[in-house]
């Protein structure tokens, strides 16, 4: 289907008013991504990017769409300048601008012809795509490896900060407990301190 420059115009208004958020948490979703980003303006729509070399559809970068084209600039300024975790994971997220080639539903440029073709043994250009298909493939290894270590690393961090927060809460219910049943009148007599009632 042909694509008018209209329609084409229309898109790449889009791709200006989108951001690319690279290195995120596959625990994040659309709802955590737009609460954290709300801050610089209205978010129209997240659109998660498919890691295609992993066997797992994880999510790690995503497009999202903001309303304006200075609330893009807000989000990237204020992204670069300092770390911008999302979803509490000690990963800090990057961000820039969107790019048309970054969208899997991008319309055809009008006048733009793709033409395809095998590349033949005898062909001097065979030896190179080997090397690529040789590459492409060790970075497949390289990237479960890594993201594998990356989840691992999450999830103990995760267990961590439960950890913490369970002691954290308990500490406050012993704090609590101690006020509330006059221990601390008690032991401020015994003392001879001062507590007041607040």
């Amino acid at each position: 289907m042909e694509t008018s420059e209209a329609q084409y115009a229309e898109f790449e208004e889009k791709v200006k008013r989108t951001v690319y958020l690279d290195n995120l948490s596959p625990q994040v979703n659309e709802s955590i991504v737009t609460q954290a980003l709300d801050q610089f303006g209205n978010v129209k729509s997240v659109q998660f990017i498919p890691n295609y070399l992993e066997s797992k559809n994880i999510p790690q970068c995503a497009l999202i769409e903001m309303e304006n084209q200075t609330q893009v600039n807000a989000v990237i300024s204020d992204i670069t300048q300092k770390p911008f975790m999302i979803g509490g994971m000690p990963r800090p997220v990057r961000a820039r601008k969107a790019k048309v080639e970054m969208f899997d539903d991008r319309p055809v440029k009008p006048g733009r012809t793709i033409q395809c073709r095998w590349v033949e043994p005898n062909d001097p250009d065979f030896e190179v795509a080997k090397k690529l298909k040789e590459l492409a493939k060790i970075h497949a290894v390289e990237a479960e490896y890594v993201l594998k270590k990356q989840l691992e690393d999450e999830e103990k961090l995760e267990k961590l900060h439960e950890e913490s927060l369970k002691a954290a809460h308990k500490k406050y219910k012993m704090v609590d407990s101690v006020i509330a049943d006059g221990t601390i009148r008690q032991l401020s007599r015994g003392y001879h301190l001062n507590v007041g009632d607040d």
